[in-house]
């Protein structure tokens, strides 16, 4: 049995186009996996232990199942571990540190969603939640679209924001502002990336802020359920995911990402339609990016 740390993997640069295609390869086969709910226990108040299982078609020949924690005080509050096994043989071939993969794998589904979802003419993206995911998502995205330029606010959070512009102003394709009103932040914004890993109440009391075209892309959080009824499409990265919300049943339309990505539905089809596209994170990305990661150290 192999130990693959975050380090290791780190060391492997693995480029932000690389995590994007396997999350796209991840979803296109979705539906030939076997992907069991979520089981969550939660020890006090938010924090959690969520394991996230999923069996890899045939020919990939794994299943892995990954542990995933949120404790509130702990840097970083989220962490995850993966036990990766061989599904033919059944043996244990690897426990796999997945910081990095949980971070890249679902900045790399924002990033799909957005190049994917938002409408044509978006030059206006806002943050709010700036940890190792928003991030992961910039990286993302910024790699991806380096014929672009990216105007992006980012939501004043202690000294996070100012940390980002310092990290990030080697990119040419990018502007930064940093905002301090989250009303100033959502106005007017052509996408709206929320990584707030503890959202009890709603990011924003008036949803007519929300500008016509916008893309709201919130990633492990809520904050947005006045927005579920009221925007013209919901998108998720699984139906289970969002079938428990509130107003699951009132979603004006509804589809799964992998839908679009596979050509049966349509996607944003102007640019007026306000679209949400809920990322909620899947045991099937975390096993593809481990399985590919233990065959290139292997």
């Amino acid at each position: 049995m192999k130990r693959i740390t975050n380090e290791e993997i780190v060391a492997l640069n693995i480029s932000p186009e690389k995590c994007v295609e396997w999350v796209r390869e991840a979803f296109i086969m979705k539906s030939e996996c076997q992907l069991p709910a979520k089981m969550s226990v939660h020890p006090t108040g938010n924090d959690f232990f969520t394991t996230m299982p999923c069996l890899l078609p045939k020919e990939y020949g794994r299943f892995g199942v990954k542990v995933v924690s949120r404790i509130v005080g702990r840097v970083p509050a989220l962490k995850s571990d993966m036990m990766l096994f061989d599904s033919a043989s059944g043996e244990l071939m690897a426990l796999v540190d997945c910081d990095w993969i949980t971070a890249m794998r679902t900045g790399a589904v924002a990033t799909l969603a957005i190049k994917t979802l938002r409408s044509s003419v978006a030059k206006e993206y806002a943050f709010i939640g700036l940890g190792s995911t928003a991030r992961a998502t910039l990286t993302c995205l910024l790699e991806s679209c380096k014929q672009e330029h990216l105007n992006i606010r980012l939501f004043r959070y202690k000294n996070q924001a100012e940390k980002i512009v310092e990290e990030y102003g080697h990119y040419a394709n990018a502007t930064f502002t940093i905002i301090d009103d989250v009303k100033d932040l959502v106005e007017g914004a052509d996408v709206v990336v929320s990584c707030i890993t503890d959202a009890s109440g709603l990011l924003v009391d008036d949803v007519t802020l929300f500008t016509p075209g916008v893309l709201v892309v919130p990633v492990h959080t809520r904050g947005f359920q006045n927005c579920d009824t009221v925007f013209d499409k919901v998108y998720a990265d699984d139906t289970d995911h969002v079938k428990g919300f509130r107003y699951f049943a009132e979603f004006k339309e509804y589809h799964q990402i992998e839908e679009v990505l596979k050509g049966v539905d349509r996607g944003r089809t102007s640019d007026t339609e306000r679209i949400l596209s809920y990322n909620i994170g899947l045991g099937l990305h975390d096993a593809l990016y481990a399985s590919r990661i233990y065959d290139i150290l292997k």
